[in-house]
């Protein structure tokens, strides 16, 4: 049985182009079942950089957590993520596991309104 998995997607540097490329790489390694709308989002924590492009992906993968989350790093280091950059910095991709099997294992789902809704939406 495939793991079913709800992932968090956030760019603000070249926003559209970064998701695509990511995707492109995520689907060769996973199944994608559903993408939800992106929506833009104000930054967090540090405010004077671009706004967010924000959104979620269902996945089926027959990865285990771990291994999935080093997948989802490497794509990060692939698209140029910066790890010395501030935690609420601008970046290139951010991609984390908000649902694993029907856990919410993310508690940014609880107070990120957009990530809650971004997820819902591929829920279905």
């Amino acid at each position: 049985m495939p793991n079913v998995v709800i992932i968090g997607i956030g760019s603000n540097i070249d926003a559209e182009e970064n998701i695509s490329k990511m995707l492109k790489i995520l689907s060769s390694e996973v199944e994608i079942k559903k993408i939800s709308a992106l929506v833009k989002t104000k930054p967090i924590g540090i405010e004077n950089q671009p706004d967010f492009t924000n959104g979620a992906v269902k996945i089926e993968t027959p990865h285990k957590k771990k291994e999935l989350k080093r997948l989802l790093k490497k794509i990060e280091d692939r698209l140029g993520r910066d790890r010395k950059a501030p935690r609420f910095g601008p970046r290139t991709i951010d991609l984390d596991i908000v649902v694993w099997n029907g856990e919410i294992v993310d508690a940014d789902y609880y107070t990120r309104d957009f990530l809650r809704k971004s997820v819902d939406e591929v829920l279905i």
